[in-house]
């Protein structure tokens, strides 16, 4: 991200506001169809986005990344919680409120070989959100989607091919298009170069980034790789077991990390100075993360922190401000 934009950038500029955000689904129910159990894959999460920043959202396989960007999405519905975009609540707004509310907000897909209809021509696919929300007659459609490939770096000549017929890079550029086509102001990135080739991973952030300052995006990038993060973020949210443990901007975050969790996963990134690396200490956590049907008392992390107290087990530390502009949720932070 360009520098002026993290200078510019303030709270009146909000354009996602996410407070008590919950997602529980049934784990178990009784013979009467009663739940008794729940999988808590989001359970208690707070985050502002600031308009034209990204936000990364970092953490282990099964955290609760993807499922809190589809709930701000509305893709799932929340079980408790406030999300609201451009000062408009969506949780209460009725289905077809939410559906005109589609066209400022976006998502890009993981896998780029799943979440492409392979009946559909890279040209259907690309033009299904235009005709859905009527924009323009079938000239101007289509005129539409030979501008939004060339945006992407696609020839227009290949409008006619099927998505199978292209790599999986390509296939991802057909994703981002089609995510464009309505020019929404607000797009989750659900891990969009994690399926990719590490050569062809650079390009498509690259891409993710020319195309947040021509088009006024902002982004909220959902990934589990830190190098990823750190080369596309403004500031970074880092999630455990359903909560967010630390919330900085991207260099502070990376050069100074707060929450035991954060430096765990950052003492793993190689470093490709072979005498800095070797003098590095990593760290090795203990255990198996926490089932999310039964959480840990208090502090979601203590089974596996080297620091964890007497407090760590009974009082759920809250996610507050530690330093400037650096929240970490922990007792015993730094």
């Amino acid at each position: 991200m360009a520098e002026q934009t993290k200078t510019t950038l303030g709270i009146e500029n909000t354009i996602i506001d996410v407070k008590g955000l919950k997602v529980h689904f049934p784990a178990k129910k009784d013979i009467f169809g009663r739940t008794i159990s729940k999988v808590k894959a989001v359970d208690g999460i707070d985050i502002a986005i600031l308009r034209g920043e990204t936000l990364g959202l970092v953490g282990e396989s099964g955290c609760g990344k993807s499922t809190t960007g589809q709930a701000i999405l509305q893709l799932i519905k929340p079980t408790e919680g406030s999300i609201k975009l451009d000062g408009t609540e969506l949780t209460t707004l009725p289905p077809a409120e939410v559906r005109k509310r589609r066209a400022q907000m976006q998502m890009i897909f993981q896998d780029p070989y799943s979440s492409l209809d392979p009946r559909y021509t890279i040209g259907q696919i690309i033009a299904e959100p235009l005709e859905n929300f009527q924009r323009g007659n079938a000239r101007a459609i289509r005129e539409q989607v030979c501008h939004l490939m060339e945006k992407v770096g696609l020839n227009p000549h290949f409008i006619n091919r099927f998505a199978h017929e292209f790599s999986g890079g390509q296939r991802q550029r057909i994703g981002i298009a089609r995510a464009l086509a309505l020019h929404p102001s607000f797009v989750v990135a659900d891990e969009p170069v994690s399926a990719l080739d590490v050569s062809i991973q650079a390009q498509v952030l690259n891409l993710l980034q020319d195309l947040q300052g021509e088009f006024g995006l902002t982004y909220l990038f959902v990934a589990h790789n830190l190098s990823v993060v750190k080369h596309i973020s403004d500031r970074v949210a880092v999630m455990y077991l359903g909560r967010v443990v630390e919330l900085a901007d991207s260099a502070k975050l990376y050069t100074m990390p707060l929450h035991p969790y954060t430096q765990a996963l950052l003492s793993a990134i190689p470093v490709p100075n072979p005498e800095v690396e070797a003098q590095r200490k990593r760290i090795i956590l203990e255990g198996d993360v926490p089932s999310p049907v039964n959480p840990p008392s208090g502090c979601n992390f203590h089974p596996r922190c080297w620091k964890a107290q007497d407090i760590c087990r009974r009082v759920t530390p809250p996610l507050e401000k530690k330093q400037t502009d650096h929240l970490a949720a922990c007792h015993f932070p730094g």
